[in-house]
């Protein structure tokens, strides 16, 4: 089932993160749906030809959609497993290719070539990020680690934007929900204040200074985690 969508991208955070939040949550919830649909439908349960599913996917019909995750996802899993092994990678690819896909479909030209072959093209650019966005998680946890190594005696690390720029590039903002997500990226890529995120959001002041520093510290310790595996 399509579960996440890629992370916006950060220059949008200034402009209003929490509604584009809402917005992507919303294309989201519409895949997912349809996907879960198509998995629950009976096996062969018949539908157009595969070129006419083509032709109704770049129309944007949603059973074309449904139909396309029904006959093709198999093999965009495939090659998801075939690169990274059976497992979350894999699954997060198969889910990204299908959101990926539909919420790009402007792109794709029936006349240029069939579905799946289409499809297999964005699996291929899924893949290459995710590998992309291993190899800055295993650089910046090794640097993160050495840096942790080099001063023992000075106890706990504060939680401080230091952390937090870390830990965001790792990717780790895509695991957070709302408004937690939310609240980070108006911290950290939008340089607001407390004061003016909670103005932003309608939050309370110290509901958004909780969120924040609660965050940070979940995420500092995956970072510690993460680094702890690399050295076991």
């Amino acid at each position: 089932m399509i579960k996440d969508l890629p992370a916006p991208h950060h220059s949008q955070a200034r402009g209003g993160t929490l509604q584009e939040g809402r917005r992507t949550d919303s294309r989201r919830h519409r895949v997912e749906r349809v996907t879960t649909e198509a998995e629950r439908a009976p096996a062969g349960a018949g539908g157009p030809d595969d070129a006419e599913v083509g032709r109704r996917f770049a129309a944007g019909e949603e059973q074309a959609l449904a139909w396309a995750y029904e006959r093709w996802a198999a093999q965009v899993h495939g090659m998801a497993v075939r690169a990274f092994g059976p497992g979350p990678d894999a699954e997060d690819v198969t889910q990204q290719v299908f959101v990926s896909a539909w919420t790009g479909r402007a792109g794709y030209r029936p006349e240029q070539g069939p579905l799946p072959a289409w499809l297999t093209g964005v699996c291929r650019h899924k893949i290459a990020d995710t590998w992309a966005r291993r190899d800055r998680q295993r650089r910046v946890t090794e640097a993160a680690v050495a840096e942790l190594n080099a001063a023992p005696a000075r106890g706990p690390a504060p939680v401080d934007s230091t952390v937090a720029d870390r830990v965001l590039l790792l990717g780790e903002l895509d695991r957070l929900g709302q408004p937690q997500r939310g609240i980070i990226e108006l911290a950290f890529f939008a340089d607001l204040t407390h004061t003016q995120i909670a103005e932003r959001t309608g939050l309370p002041l110290g509901t958004v200074k909780s969120h924040i520093r609660r965050t940070l510290e979940r995420l500092r310790d995956r970072l510690e985690v993460d680094g702890a595996a690399l050295h076991a």
